[in-house]
This record gives structure tokens, C-alpha cells and sequence, in this order.
């Protein structure tokens, strides 16, 4: 028996919530760690200045394009090598790992060379004031040279993850995490290098973790790359097109919101805070995608379970899976906005305790999310589910609904009536709007695969 053969059998076999907790863990990990790296950094470049913080803040809009398309190539890619897999189709699986993973790469190369001549105009664009905008520079330069190996090693990830492999991509990710937050101090204060030392820092570890993570394509139950199996054609990226379009387009609005965020954040704010205001919104950024990590890691863990039992035909195992993944994200989220909650101008001071504007600002933001936070795993686990048994148009409306359909009208109307208060309760009126599209959904799917398993 082939090492996917096995694979196929723990898959369908396995009791749904042992499986899910078994290949949860390892994504939590990974992106908790991930999502520490950038707590970590943010508040090393926080003992710098309010400036460098903020110029932190702008180049995220620059990051979430990376994300748009590593998630794209791998969530389009990888969801399709899952369902492949699970029909036990395992040449298809192979072109498809090799399209998805080549794609980013080559388009890292053209967004590195097309970004680095322009470096002060993409900052100003990102919505960088113009004491921010040199900080906002040092900070893009490496990160991207690095934009190929970025884009390309989270759709490794991905892949790894959805063929039920999500251990060593732990491994790949927590690695260079790691060795991140180690080369940090060094850069940025043994060696003087400021904002472009953590710049670096980013770009090196990135890389040493694209390179455990292609290593980790090569083992005995993994779905290989090669080369020659990098076989464009319309069928490879009609199919990528239609598992990865949710996440494309939750990550472009990601990036479109993050920069319409600092520009009413510098607008809105007291006269002279322009900094310190952009900045409180960088580190609540920070914070809660620590918070959010947890939750995305968990539910990211049903998803191979979801796509190989639908392609296997059992839909039981389906619903099971997704319900327990809900269910399990909420309470936990609970738990954490409860915390956040209380302890929101501890948190804010981690990263800057210099800066009491900031602080008053980034506290506000952070209660107003918090109390609304255990609303956001409805949409999350539900987009996840429609976007693993391929149903694209859905898991597209839920997937643009948080940072599209509802934060952008949110930060461009609420600052209007409320003036900064507008801006810092945007997120949490788009999180409510969210939840309430999301319901109808959730019910609908549920009673979908409960039929389908009756039959």
C-alpha cells in the first residue's frame, strides 16, 4: 500500500473529532507562532519610534497582497489536490501541486521587480504620512525581494496542510518563525540596522522556511513537485480559480481595507497624531491576529477532512466535521475576546509604552472588536466549508463580506458622523453585519449535507 493510500484511509476512517483535533493542532501551531513572529516584531520596532511602528503598519497592506496570492495558488490548488485524493486520482493531484506552486513563484519575480524602483510612491500610496513614509521604505525593501519565496512557500503550506499533512508544514512555518524572532534583536539593535534589520530578518527566515517546506513535498506521503509536472492548461487554473477566488478575494479587500485604515486613521486623528494614530491601528492589527490565528489554525484543521470525505461521497463525516469545527472556535474565541476585553491597555503598552495617544487609541479599537469577536467563526468555518467542496460563488460572497461588502461603506461612513470613533468601531459594525449575512448560509449547508447523507 502507497503512502497516499494510507493517507486516504486515516482520511475517511478516523473518528471526525479525534481527526480534526489531530490535524487542527499542528496549523494552530503554525499560525499561532506565525502570528507571535509578528506581535514579537512589531513590538521590537515599537522601541524605536511611533514613526517605525506605523511604518510597520503600512507595509501590512503590501503583505496581505503576498497573502492574497500565496492563499489563492494554495487554497485553489490544494482544496482540488484534497478532493483528487480522495477519489484516488493521483496524477492529477501531482500537475496540480506543481501549477500551484510555480504560479506564485514566477509572479513574485514580477511583483519584485515591478515594486522596488517605486518604493517611496508605493509607501505614500499605502497611505504612509509623509514623516512615516522613509520607515514605511526600509521596511518593503526586503520584504519584496522576498515577495517569491513568501507567496510561493504559503501555498506550500496550504498544500501540505489540505492533503492531511499539516504536521510538517507546522515544521516549515514554525521554523522560520523561529529563526525570525531570533535574527530580530541582532538586526535591528546589535547591528544598528533599525526597520531594515527586522526587513531582513523577515526576508532570511522566509526563505529557510520555503526550503523546509519544499523539502517536506518529497516525503513518502506527501504529493510531490516536480518540474515536469508543471503543466499550465485552462482545466489547472479554472479549477484553482474556482477553490482559490474566496481567499483571492478576502485578501484583496484585506489589502484595499488595511490601506483605506490608515488613511482615515492619519485623517481622523487629534492634530499632530497622525503617527500615533496609524500606529495604535497597526498594533490592534497585531493583536488580534494573535486572537484570530487560534481560530483560523482550528478550523483550518477540518478542511482536509471536509475535502477528501467529499470527495469520498461521505457527507456525514462532512457535516460532522464542520459543525464540530464551529462549535469548538467559538468557545474558544469567547474566551479570548473576554480577555482582550479587560486587559486591552496592557496589551496595547506591549508594543509601545511611550506613546500614551497611542495607547488611548489602540485600547478603544481593541474593546470595540473584542466585543464582537465571537462573532467572526460563523463566517469563517462556513466560507472554509463551501470553499472545500466547491462552491465558489458562496464562499466568495461570505469570504468578501468582513473587509469588503462591510468595513469598507463602515470606515468611509461612520468617520463621517463620528469622527475618529467612526473609524475605531468600523471593524466591529462590519464584524455584526457579517455574522447576520453568514446565518441563512450556515443553515442551509447544514441541512444540504444532511440530506445528502440520508440518501
Amino acid at each position: 500500500m502507497t503512502g497516499l493510500d494510507e493517507k486516504y484511509r486515516e482520511m475517511v476512517q478516523t473518528p471526525v473529532p479525534r481527526l480534526v483535533l489531530r490535524l487542527a493542532i499542528p496549523s494552530m501551531v503554525s499560525m499561532v507562532v506565525t502570528a507571535l513572529y509578528n506581535v514579537v516584531d512589531a513590538a521590537f520596532i515599537g522601541r524605536l519610534s511611533t514613526e517605525a511602528t506605523a511604518g510597520i503598519g503600512i507595509a501590512f497592506a503590501y503583505m496581505t497582497f503576498i497573502q492574497a496570492i500565496g492563499f489563492f495558488f494554495g487554497h485553489g490548488s490544494g482544496n482540488h489536490i484534497s478532493r483528487a485524493l480522495g477519489a484516488r486520482q493521483y496524477d492529477d493531484a501531482e500537475t496540480m501541486a506543481a501549477v500551484g506552486f510555480f504560479s506564485p513563484l514566477l509572479l513574485g519575480v514580477v511583483a519584485a521587480m515591478i515594486g522596488l524602483p517605486l518604493l517611496p510612491r508605493l509607501s505614500a500610496m499605502l497611505g504612509a504620512p509623509p514623516d512615516v513614509v522613509p520607515y514605511a521604505c526600509d521596511y518593503l525593501r526586503y520584504i519584496l525581494i522576498a515577495s517569491p519565496f513568501m507567496m510561493s512557500a504559503l501555498t506550500l503550506n496550504n498544500q501540505l496542510r489540505l492533503q492531511g499533512n499539516a504536521r510538517f508544514g507546522m515544521i516549515g512555518i514554525v521554523s522560520g518563525a523561529v529563526l525570525n524572532m531570533a535574527l530580530d534583536p541582532i538586526l535591528i539593535f546589535t547591528l544598528d540596522m533599525g526597520v531594515t534589520g527586522a526587513s531582513l530578518a523577515t526576508a532570511i527566515s522566509q526563505f529557510g522556511a520555503w526550503c523546509l517546506l519544499l523539502w517536506g513535498t518529497q516525503r513518502r506521503e506527501s504529493v510531490h513537485i516536480r518540474l515536469a509536472n508543471f503543466k499550465p492548461s485552462f482545466y489547472c487554473y479554472r479549477e484553482i480559480f474556482a477553490g482559490g477566488l474566496p481567499s483571492l478575494c478576502r485578501q484583496a479587500f484585506n489589502c484595499v481595507s488595511a490601506v483605506m485604515l490608515n488613511y482615515a486613521a492619519g485623517s481622523y486623528a487629534p492634530p499632530g497624531q497622525q503617527a500615533s494614530s496609524v500606529a495604535a491601528f497597526a498594533v490592534v492589527s497585531r493583536a488580534t491576529m494573535f486572537a484570530f490565528s487560534l481560530i483560523l489554525g482550528f478550523t483550518q484543521g477540518f478542511q482536509p477532512v471536509c475535502g477528501f470525505n467529499y470527495g469520498a461521497h461521505k457527507y456525514r463525516r462532512v457535516r460532522q466535521s464542520y459543525l464540530f469545527a464551529y462549535s469548538v472556535s467559538t468557545l474558544m474565541l469567547l474566551v479570548m475576546a473576554s480577555l482582550g476585553y479587560i486587559f486591552a491597555p496592557q496589551i496595547i503598552a506591549l508594543f509601545r509604552d511611550e506613546d500614551p495617544m497611542l495607547i488611548a487609541i489602540g485600547s478603544r479599537v481593541l474593546r470595540w472588536q473584542c466585543l464582537v469577536f465571537p462573532l467572526v467563526t460563523l463566517s469563517t468555518a462556513t466560507n472554509m466549508l463551501f470553499q472545500n467542496i466547491r462552491m465558489p460563488f458562496r464562499s466568495t460572497l461570505l469570504s468578501i463580506g468582513r473587509q469588503g461588502l462591510f468595513f469598507i461603506p463602515a470606515v468611509l461612513i461612520l468617520p463621517r458622523l463620528l469622527g475618529l470613533q467612526g473609524v475605531e468601531m468600523a471593524q466591529a459594525v462590519a464584524d455584526v453585519c457579517t455574522f447576520l449575512m453568514s446565518i441563512p448560509f450556515a443553515v442551509w449547508i447544514s441541512r444540504k449535507l444532511k440530506m445528502e447523507a440520508e440518501k
